[in-house]
Formats: C-alpha cells, structure tokens, sequence
C-alpha cells in the first residue's frame, strides 16, 4: 500500500469583518502624488529629470515638507535610496541643491535619508535581495527607492516571467515592512496614452503598480502625468529645472500650464500634424475622426494631444478638439 501522505496545511486566511478598514487618513504617503505603502513606477525618457523628482519626494517624506511646494507629506519617516548612476557625492549635491535655504526654507540639513553603497543590485539573486531585506529591517524606511530597474536586475526587462519575480519580491518587502516602494524606469521610445502604457519592458510593470508618474517632454517644460490604481489623480503639472540658487524643480503656472505659445512650432511630428488638420477645420474635430484622417493608431492620437492641450495649443469641447486661438493666450 502507498504511505499516507502528510496532511498539508492551508493558507492562513482571515474572516472580511474582523479586518480594520484602512483609516481614510493614511491612504497618502505624499498627498495626491504616491500612495501610502503603495508600489510604483515613475519613468520617462533620459535627461528629463527622473531623479531630480525621486530625490525631491525623497525629502518630502524624510523632511515632511510639501514635495514640489504643494503636495504634503502625511507619512514622514526614514527614506532609503539607491540611485547607481550617480556617485554619492553627486547624490549629496543633488540633495544638497533641493535642500538650499532659499529652495526649501527651514527644512533641516540632517534628514533621514541613506544612501546604499553599492553600484549594482541583483535582485533576481539572493544575496542581494537577503542584504537589502536586511537594510530595510535596520533603517526602517518609509519610502524605498530604487534608481532605475536596470541596475536592480541582470533579466530581461521584456520577459513577464523574469519580471514578475523581481516586482513580487518588492511587493513582498513593500507588505512585510508596510513601506512604499519607487522604482525609476525608463520609457518607451513610442508615445503613449497613459503612464503605465508608456514603460519600456513588460506589462508586468504596470500591473504591478499602485501608482505611477511619467515625464514627457513638453516644449521648454516637462509634463509630470499621474495615476493612481484606486484614487484619483490630479491633472498633469508642468515643471521646470532650474539652476539657481541650487538645481532644483519648479513648478510653472497651475495644474495645467499654458506657457508655450500655441503660434511656436512643436518638434514632435504627430503633434503638427494635430495642429494642421485642427487649424483648417470650421468646426471641433472628435478623436476618432483625427485618427482615421492621419492613420495612426488613437493611443498614440490621445497622448499627442493631450501634450498639445498641456500646452495650451488644443481644447477639447463636447463635440471634439479645435485650437486655441493666439488671442486667448496673451
């Protein structure tokens, strides 16, 4: 006869109602920017400022300032923060630059925020995984981030199997130490409609996250896009870099920015293209329409003109998208 095989024992579960609903106070880490214990990319193109923006939510959360001058920080506490394609001492003065007095007002020098001191991770093996667990059970963080995903893992960034082991191993820190976690990405070198469309690699990374912020180029500016799995988003901002007193981000005008003028040329060719059929209409022009008449596909439409509206170029009425006349913009 076979031998009796071993009982197994379940899954641990927990009855709906003897769980506490999470307080509605402590669903932000930063308000309307990153979710409180929430996981998620933000990417976009080199040289856009991607670490400028993780360093400055870095201080946000170590500090309790407001990151970019207008979203508080509920949650305060220690910040972690791997960034490889920068030395530590160009780390210091980055963090040095955003701390300047006449950038961040009494802000304090001594913040809690550590540098990991190591060029390269390798999350996909286990020694490095153990150690930053290990670093993560130490300092605590309320905030992890990780700059970028390419230097956190020897895989295939196009390989969901590949990708998904290294995501649940940060969502499983993320859960074990109730801590947010931000990994710097890059983009796509095609355009997309939403934040997480645009992430270059596997889906994996968008399904993964709670939260996501994009940075596109967007005339002199860049255009911070935000999404959140289960909250709602505020509409996309422009920022700038500027250099003085200290390198720092700013930014320009209201949530959405009208700066450019809508009689300057734009660069991306999909986007003139949108300004010439919408200057020789008599009347607003639905999407699908724009689509059909350029045949391109209306994911990378959507994301065009949604640049071209941040920059005060388009509108969208009830009946489709027509210009902004020069006149509204003076």
């Amino acid at each position: 006869m076979p031998p009796a095989s071993e009982p197994v024992e379940p899954l641990p579960v927990r009855r709906l109602g003897e769980i506490d609903p999470q307080p509605p106070e402590r669903t932000w880490l930063i308000e309307s920017l990153w979710l409180e214990s929430g996981v998620g990319i933000l990417g976009g193109a080199p040289k856009l400022g991607k670490t400028f923006l993780a360093a400055e939510l870095a201080i946000a959360v170590a500090s309790g300032r407001m990151a970019l001058g207008r979203f508080p920080a509920r949650r305060p506490g220690p910040v972690l923060f791997f960034g490889a394609e920068h030395s530590l001492p160009a780390l210091r003065s980055r963090f040095d630059g955003l701390l300047h007095p006449s950038v961040a007002p009494g802000a304090p020098v001594d913040l809690p925020i550590y540098l990991i001191d190591v060029p390269v991770l390798q999350l996909d093996r286990g020694p490095d995984l153990g150690r930053l667990r290990a670093a993560v059970e130490r300092y605590r963080p309320r905030l992890l981030v990780l700059d970028p995903f390419v230097r956190i893992a020897t895989i295939d960034e196009n390989s969901a199997t590949e990708v998904s082991a290294v995501l649940a191993s940060l969502r499983a820190l993320q859960r074990d130490y109730d801590l947010a976690v931000l990994v710097v990405h890059h983009a796509r070198k095609s355009p997309a409609a939403q934040p997480a469309q645009a992430f270059r690699g596997s889906s994996d990374f968008a399904a993964w996250s709670d939260t996501n912020l994009y940075l596109s180029r967007h005339g002199q500016h860049v255009a911070l896009f935000v999404e959140h799995r289960s909250a709602p988003a505020p509409e996309p901002l422009a920022l700038r870099l500027v250099a003085e007193p200290a390198p720092h981000l700013v930014t320009v005008g209201g949530a959405v920015a009208a700066e450019p003028s809508p009689d300057q040329p734009v660069d991306d060719a999909l986007q003139a293209q949108l300004l010439e059929l919408l200057r020789a209409a008599a009347q607003p022009v639905p999407t699908v329409q724009l689509r059909d008449r350029l045949g391109r596909r209306k994911a990378d439409v959507v994301h065009a003109l949604d640049l071209l509206r941040l920059s005060g170029r388009v509108q969208r009425t009830a009946t489709g998208w027509t210009v902004v006349d020069s006149d509204d913009n003076r």
